[in-house]
């Protein structure tokens, strides 16, 4: 699967517009390498979105759902450095989740990507993730355009740590799709016809949000192990 790993975190934020540059640089040189020294972290991506609220997702791709309660993740989030100390203040908000990566097809990440955020209705998870995963998403990856698609389901809450109060509580993630590609147009085309927010109310989903972003950044735990 092009997903290294069989859980994420998924992020969805606003930062203070004075702010942005500066997060970006903090996020880029110290954050994403901090959190991908962490153990059974593999793969960080920012997205940024031009015209859709929230302007980030930022997506952690890691071995196991376990990894996002180590002792060696809590431990950074509850002793933030003083520059993540500073930048919390200026986030606004914050939706995160840990997900169980429920399907990942296709080849490699595309630059451009389609989030969409929803929640099941209860009861209806079994035949929501039935159409997603053998009927919806699976043609996906081969159409001009695309290249992957992926299936994330909320699996546990993250605690409460120090970095978090810096900041405020945070909101959660239920389940997602995430499509990758190299035409935004295509996600366009796909967001209003297969993947349309009908389509997902007529299989049991609900609250659906959707955005289109483009790769802003990106690092592998191998990257950061073999900087000097």
């Amino acid at each position: 699967m092009p997903l290294l790993g069989t859980a994420a975190m998924l992020l969805s934020f606003d930062v203070a517009e004075e702010a942005i540059p500066e997060h970006d640089e903090w996020h880029t040189h110290e954050h994403l390498p901090e959190r991908l020294s962490i153990p059974g972290f593999l793969r960080g991506t920012r997205w940024v979105s031009s015209n859709a609220k929230p302007r980030y997702f930022v997506m952690y791709e890691v071995a196991q759902l376990a990894t996002l309660q180590s002792d060696a993740y809590l431990e950074r989030l509850n002793r933030p450095s003083p520059w993540t100390s500073r930048m919390m203040a200026h986030y606004r908000g914050m939706n995160r989740g840990f997900c169980s990566v429920s399907g990942s097809l296709g080849t490699g990440i595309g630059q451009a990507g389609l989030l969409i955020r929803f929640e099941p209705e209860a009861g209806a998870e079994p035949s929501l993730r039935a159409w997603l995963l053998d009927e919806a998403l699976p043609p996906l990856p081969s159409r001009r355009g695309l290249g992957s698609a992926h299936l994330f389901e909320g699996a546990s809450t993250p605690r409460m740590t120090n970095e978090q109060r810096l900041r405020g509580a945070d909101a959660g993630v239920d389940w997602a799709v995430f499509v990758t590609g190299y035409d935004e147009a295509a996600l366009e085309a796909l967001m209003h016809a297969d993947l349309g927010r009908d389509r997902f109310e007529e299989h049991g989903g609900t609250s659906v949000s959707e955005a289109i972003y483009r790769m802003h950044f990106m690092l592998t735990d191998r990257e950061v192990r073999a900087r000097p």
